[in-house]
C-alpha cells in the first residue's frame, strides 16, 4: 500500500469512526493518579471498597482515574493518614469519625456511648440534618465526606474475662486518641493509653496495654485475638465513620468529576455497610476457631449507668443536652 493509499485509508476510517476509540480518546483523555489509604487487606471490606469505587468510576469516566491503594496500613494509622490528606500527599481514605474528631469535635455525637440502638439508628442520623451539618464542618477542615460508614459496634477486648464495669480499675486500655474515648474508659477507673491501631498489635503483646476496644471485623483483621483473645460483647458504640478525599484534591476537579466520584462513593459507602456485616460473622469464627473467647456480660446496665457520664461531659462540644436527646428519640 502506497504512502498515498494508507493516508486516503486512514482519513476515512476516521472519518466513519473506525478508530475513534483507539486513535481519539488517548489524545484527549486526562488521567488524574490519587493514592488510597486503607488500613486492612485485600480480604477485608476497608480495601474492597475503593476496588468498587475505582471500578464504577472507570465505568462511567474510562481512564480518567488512576486510583493507587495501598493498603495493611502501609501508609499509617486513621491519624497520620488523615494529616498526610491534609497536606495532599493522600488524596483519599476512610476514617473513623473517632479519629477525626481532633479537627472536628461535633463528630464525637456518632461515639457517644450506648446512645445508638442499632445501625439503622445510625442511619438516619447521619442522613439527616445532622449528618449534612457533620459533612460542612468536615469539609471547613480539609476533609471532602462523600458518604458514612458503619464500622460495627466496639466490643471490649482483653487478655482475661471483664465482665463488670469495677474490673476495668486500675487497667490500661489502648484507646483511640480521642478525648471521648479516653473520658469513657478513666470513667470506669482503667487507665488509658493513646495507641495508633497499627502499634496496637505490639503494645499488647509487650505489656504497654492490657485491653482495648475493637469492632468484631477489625478485631480478626488485625489477627488481636492473639494477644487479647477475649471479647466481651458491650456493644458500647457504634464505630462510625466516613469515606473521604482531601478538600485540595477534590477542589482541582470539575464538577462532573466530583459528581461521578460521590456517586461512586455513595454506593461503595452501602456495599461497605453489608460486607460488614457478613465480616463479622466470619471474623468471629475466625477468633474462635485461633482460641478466642467471645462472652456476653451479665449485666450490660451497670456498663451504660457508667458511660452515662460521657454525655454530660461532651454535651457542650456536640451541641447541647437537647441535640443528644433529639438523636435518642430519632
Amino acid at each position: 500500500m502506497s504512502t498515498t493509499t494508507r493516508r486516503t485509508f486512514l482519513a476515512s476510517s476516521l472519518a466513519a469512526g473506525l478508530f475513534a476509540p483507539a486513535l481519539i480518546r488517548p489524545a484527549f483523555a486526562k488521567t488524574t493518579s490519587l493514592t488510597v489509604a486503607s488500613l486492612l487487606g485485600e480480604d477485608k471490606p476497608e480495601t474492597k471498597i475503593w476496588r468498587h469505587i475505582a471500578e464504577r468510576v472507570e465505568s462511567r469516566m474510562p481512564g480518567r482515574f488512576r486510583f493507587n491503594i495501598v493498603a495493611n496500613g502501609a501508609l499509617g494509622g486513621e491519624k497520620e493518614v488523615a494529616e498526610a490528606t491534609r497536606l495532599g500527599a493522600v488524596q483519599a481514605s476512610l476514617s473513623t469519625v473517632s479519629s477525626l474528631s481532633g479537627w472536628v469535635p461535633e463528630l464525637q455525637i456518632l461515639d457517644l456511648p450506648f446512645l445508638y440502638r442499632d445501625a439503622a439508628h445510625v442511619a438516619r442520623v447521619v442522613n439527616g440534618e445532622i449528618g449534612a451539618d457533620l459533612q460542612a464542618r468536615l469539609k471547613a477542615q480539609n476533609f471532602v465526606a462523600t458518604g458514612f460508614i458503619d464500622y460495627g459496634a466496639r466490643h471490649l477486648l482483653a487478655k482475661e474475662p471483664i465482665l463488670r464495669p469495677q474490673e476495668m480499675v486500675g487497667r490500661k486500655i489502648r484507646v483511640i486518641q480521642s478525648p471521648l474515648h479516653t473520658r469513657l474508659w478513666s470513667g470506669f477507673g482503667a487507665v488509658p493509653v493513646g495507641i495508633p491501631i497499627t502499634e496496637t498489635y505490639n503494645a499488647l503483646s509487650t505489656g504497654v496495654a492490657d485491653a482495648m476496644d475493637l469492632t468484631k471485623s477489625a478485631y480478626a483483621g488485625f489477627k488481636l485475638y492473639e494477644v487479647v483473645p477475649v471479647m466481651m460483647l458491650t456493644g458500647h458504640i457504634r464505630a462510625s465513620g466516613v469515606v473521604y478525599f482531601a478538600g485540595s484534591f477534590w477542589n482541582g476537579l470539575s464538577p462532573e468529576e466530583q459528581q461521578v466520584l460521590s456517586d461512586a462513593s455513595t454506593e461503595g459507602a452501602a456495599m461497605f455497610d453489608a460486607l460488614i456485616v457478613a465480616d463479622e460473622e466470619k471474623s468471629v469464627a475466625t477468633a474462635l476457631s485461633h482460641g478466642g473467647q467471645v462472652l456476653a456480660v451479665p449485666d450490660i446496665a451497670e456498663w451504660r449507668q457508667g458511660a452515662r457520664g460521657v454525655w454530660d461531659a461532651f454535651a457542650p462540644v456536640v451541641g447541647g443536652q437537647a441535640r443528644i436527646e433529639a438523636v435518642e428519640t430519632i
